[in-house]
């Protein structure tokens, strides 16, 4: 697509080219009701910057019985993060059968046993919030679906109908669960497709009506006070018969629509697309870089960074960090290292050796979590995603909890250092463990890394100066707040990596705008290094630097730098 075409040329020609000249055409005047319906003030910021930064956290992740839990998340809010953290990415808070959210019941409702859609506009006042758009598919037993089985004709072509004796397999699949669900229709029994699971029914795209509501639905959130948009599992929107069905080009063209609308009804707005897949397909969500999404997830980097610990050798991280390709000044990186899912291992296919990957379940199991298989279609199976909590999965054996808090801190300062925007799971800022109850209680692996907070028991451990927790969250926001004054960590700042000693993880990051240069150095092995200094002094053209972190000033009379195990440092000129 030509970038000079304006966003309503856009969104027309990608309908027609989705959808053929005559159904596009009414999907464009449709689409046109919606922008002028819900055409809003434009965003706070038009884009991100250095002080954007992100929690991810439930609805539900802090409870007191006392209250809603979105009061007590915003209490939270107030007493502890305040304007450390801007944003907030609170996950599905919809009504649900299953899938800890991800099977919606109503898009458009809050479940009460969360709060309220006050409770969500109350947060909004005070935080950018990202919303989850689980728009691949929706509940078994939501009223579309239920509609749909009771034969409303409004409903019969929200599904994607198929015939269970046709040959599915070159569809991809990410679950060893079956691709169609039987039901009972009113006419009789039916196959319809499920990607996820036989709660998670697919939607068809292809109805005109079924995705007229669903851009409605979008425009709905932005006006409940979305900023961010997460297209969840977005990549398996278009369905087609004898081929992947996933990636195809109507899902980008939809992609595509939904990003101009949105921008048409408040610019600003920011569309992120999760997809757990290789590098390549992940980062083709960027389109153009003019485009489609604004970010995409950074799915490679929580294995690659586990791994670079496990090893202690950051050899890989860096080569692929290295490989990464320029972004617009109007797209990024979303990065992460903790999910409420677990570390997905898809993602380092091609990085990572298959001896490397099985050594990275083995760490997982060691240190108390759970590992998830794939299917190979020949009778194999292998690794497709460790189930554990990051800082238990950091934890060396029988190592006192400093060092084990150092190590989980040097990583997630790789996290904060890297090009884009850092979202930092719950679970992650308050030091949490695994969490092996939920797992019991659940039946489910990745219940392991979502555990519910009694928020009065939680308070007491922030505030018990030395608790694991405490050390923690205080170090973190300490280094989230230093981060936040250099232009240098900027999303769209240069990155470039220092090839010093594999045991270094070391990127330059350069200020477009300002020319500012900051040098981030993590030591991710148990091992002293020193290194010629030369080349980070004539990285950042001046004889006297300053580490940011200690507060330690370095000047070129000295010819090496000592990093300490698992030391991470923020270099600069002083």
């Amino acid at each position: 697509m030509n970038r000079t075409m304006s966003a309503q040329e856009a969104i027309q020609q990608n309908l027609y080219d989705v959808y053929g000249e005559e159904k596009g055409s009414r999907l464009y005047e449709a689409v046109q009701q919606i922008i002028d319906k819900y055409k809003q003030s434009p965003q706070k910021k038009e884009w991100v910057d250095e002080r954007d930064v992100m929690m991810i956290t439930y609805g539900d992740s802090i409870k007191d019985p006392h209250q809603t839990p979105l009061t007590t998340l915003k209490e939270f809010l107030n007493e502890y993060v305040g304007e450390t953290i801007n944003s907030v990415h609170i996950l599905p808070f919809y009504p649900f059968t299953s899938d800890d959210g991800f099977s919606v019941q109503d898009y458009l409702a809050v479940n009460p046993e969360v709060g309220n859609w006050e409770g969500v506009h109350n947060l909004a006042e005070h935080y950018d919030l990202m919303f989850d758009a689980v728009i691949n598919h929706i509940s078994s037993k939501s009223e579309w679906f239920l509609k749909y089985l009771e034969g409303d004709p409004e409903y019969q072509d929200y599904f994607v109908e198929s015939d269970p004796s046709l040959d599915y397999s070159t569809v991809v699949r990410p679950r060893a669960l079956p691709l169609l669900t039987k039901v009972d229709h009113k006419d009789g029994i039916k196959y319809v497709w499920t990607t996820f699971s036989d709660d998670q029914i697919d939607l068809n795209y292809e109805s005109e009506a079924l995705f007229t509501k669903v851009m409605e639905v979008l425009a709905e959130y932005v006006q409940h006070g979305a900023r961010y948009l997460r297209l969840d599992a977005i990549g398996f929107l278009w369905k087609q018969l004898g081929t992947t069905s996933i990636h195809l080009e109507e899902t980008h063209k939809v992609v595509q629509v939904m990003r101009h609308v949105l921008e048409e009804i408040s610019p600003g707005t920011i569309i992120i697309t999760e997809t757990n897949v290789p590098h390549k397909d992940n980062i083709s969500y960027l389109g153009d870089g003019h485009n489609e999404a604004h970010m995409v997830y950074q799915f490679p980097l929580p294995p690659l960074t586990l791994h670079s610990f496990v090893s202690g050798s950051a050899k890989h991280l860096s080569e692929w960090a290295d490989s990464l390709e320029a972004t617009s000044e109007h797209t990024s990186f979303f990065n992460f290292l903790a999910s409420h899912d677990g570390v997905g291992l898809r993602p380092v296919e091609g990085i990572l050796a298959d001896e490397e990957v099985e050594r990275l379940a083995k760490r997982a199991k060691d240190n108390g979590g759970f590992v998830s298989y794939k299917d190979n279609g020949d009778g194999t199976k292998s690794p497709y995603e460790l189930n554990i909590n990051y800082l238990s999965a950091l934890t060396e054996p029988e190592e006192s909890p400093n060092e084990a808090v150092k190590r989980f801190l040097a990583a997630q300062t790789i996290l904060l250092s890297v090009k884009g925007v850092p979202g930092i799971y719950i679970h992650s800022l308050l030091g949490s463990l695994n969490d092996l109850d939920g797992v019991k209680e659940t039946g489910r692996n990745r219940s392991i890394n979502r555990e519910k907070l009694d928020y009065k028991r939680l308070k007491k451990d922030l505030d018990d100066k030395g608790s694991l927790r405490e050390r923690v969250f205080s170090t973190f926001m300490d280094r989230i707040e230093k981060r936040k004054k250099e232009k240098a960590f900027h999303p769209n700042a240069e990155q470039d990596v220092l090839f010093m000693d594999d045991r270094l993880f070391t990127i330059v990051r350069t200020a477009k705008d300002h020319g500012e240069r900051l040098v981030s150095l993590v030591n991710v092995s148990g091992e002293q290094v020193a290194v010629d200094a030369g080349e980070i002094y004539r990285t950042l053209d001046s004889d006297q630097i300053v580490d940011i972190i200690s507060g330690k000033a370095y000047t070129s009379s000295q010819g090496e730098i000592v990093i300490e195990p698992y030391q991470a440092m923020w270099l600069k000129e002083a």
